[in-house]
């Protein structure tokens, strides 16, 4: 094996939330590129449909299913559909996400439950089903934030507490589950990507937060993409309860 094998999923199966936009789409077509099959979920299930043809257009299988992480039900459901369509659950990529910029003085109960139900609550009903059925040798990426280790000008207590959250979830399932159940569990905090996210950004807040980038720039989705396959592919065998910061050093600074 070289190192180039290392970090092919050949045979594989990967579930990835919050797959009908954004870094969700790129998550799954790196996966899909890298060998494996891709079990889409999202809300949106119309739209999950784009991300379908680019994983078969790589000539891997794709299955859809309508998911709100949100709901623990939805959540065991998705993964029943992966084990009835495709027979296994390999890595799982808990990419779906919501944020809010509300002032804290200001945020209403049903805006904090809400991220934190899908960010948080999400993260862990959908770990919590792959747990059950997955192999030795598995993986599980969960999306984190910078915004979980730093602050960044805008008023994001839901999603920053969330993401912050996500981390801890991160380290607490490593220990349970890597050397019991040899699933791995990484969590990857990535720093500004252009995003469905980020475009609700206020006008021009991307570009004044580039000068804390030690990097320059924003990063391209690409960048994030090839992490994840690492932490997904046997290239990461060794590597667990671990947040990796793809960032351009915005966390250094």
């Amino acid at each position: 094996m070289t190192v180039l094998d290392m970090f092919r999923l050949d045979g594989r199966v990967a579930i990835v939330t919050g797959a009908s936009s954004g870094l969700g789409v790129t998550f799954a077509q790196a996966l899909a590129e890298a060998g494996a099959d891709v079990v889409l979920g999202a809300r949106r299930v119309d739209r999950l449909e784009e991300t379908k043809a680019l994983v078969e257009r790589t000539g891997r299988r794709a299955v859809t299913v309508a998911t709100d992480v949100a709901s623990p039900e939805d959540c065991q459901a998705l993964v029943d559909a992966a084990m009835a369509e495709l027979g296994r659950v390999d890595v799982l990529v808990n990419n779906a996400g919501v944020g809010t910029a509300v002032p804290a003085t200001r945020e209403t109960p049903e805006q904090f439950r809400q991220v934190i139900d899908v960010n948080l609550n999400g993260s862990y009903w959908m770990a919590q089903a792959c747990g059950r059925v997955m192999e030795p040798g598995s993986s599980i990426v969960n999306i984190s934030s910078v915004l979980g280790i730093t602050t960044a000008g805008l008023p994001q207590a839901a999603y920053a507490a969330s993401k912050a959250g996500v981390i801890g979830l991160t380290r607490d399932l490593a220990q349970q589950w890597t050397g019991r159940k040899g699933i791995r569990v990484n969590a990857l905090a990535p720093g500004f990507f252009t995003s469905e996210m980020t475009d609700q950004y206020p006008p021009g807040y991307l570009d004044a937060q580039q000068p804390r980038i030690p990097a320059g720039r924003k990063g391209d989705p690409m960048e994030l993409a090839a992490a994840l396959v690492f932490l997904a592919s046997p290239a990461g065998g060794y590597v667990t309860g671990q947040t990796f910061a793809v960032d351009g050093g915005l966390t250094i600074t």
